[in-house]
């Protein structure tokens, strides 16, 4: 076979939910406390863990929306 296999973040998260027993909902609730000073501060960004989380806002909502390592450069991915 010459193509290579593509292993969506879906099916890896599925696989560690199904499989490993990981709390997926535990994890969220994790990341959410974790990022709440920064969120009612405004920040763009929040370090936690050696990773950086970057958050988007809408006018009611602020979302975690990726995991960066934590050196990289955060742009405010709202504009």
């Amino acid at each position: 076979m010459s193509k290579s296999v593509h292993v969506t973040d879906h099916a890896v998260l599925r696989y560690l939910e199904r499989a490993h027993g990981l709390d997926v909902e535990a994890v969220r609730r994790h990341l959410a406390g974790r990022v709440l000073r920064g969120a009612r501060l405004g920040a763009v960004s929040v370090k936690i863990e050696n990773v950086k989380l970057v958050l988007h806002r809408t006018d009611n909502q602020v979302r975690v929306v990726t995991a960066l390592e934590a050196r990289w450069l955060t742009r405010d991915p709202g504009g």
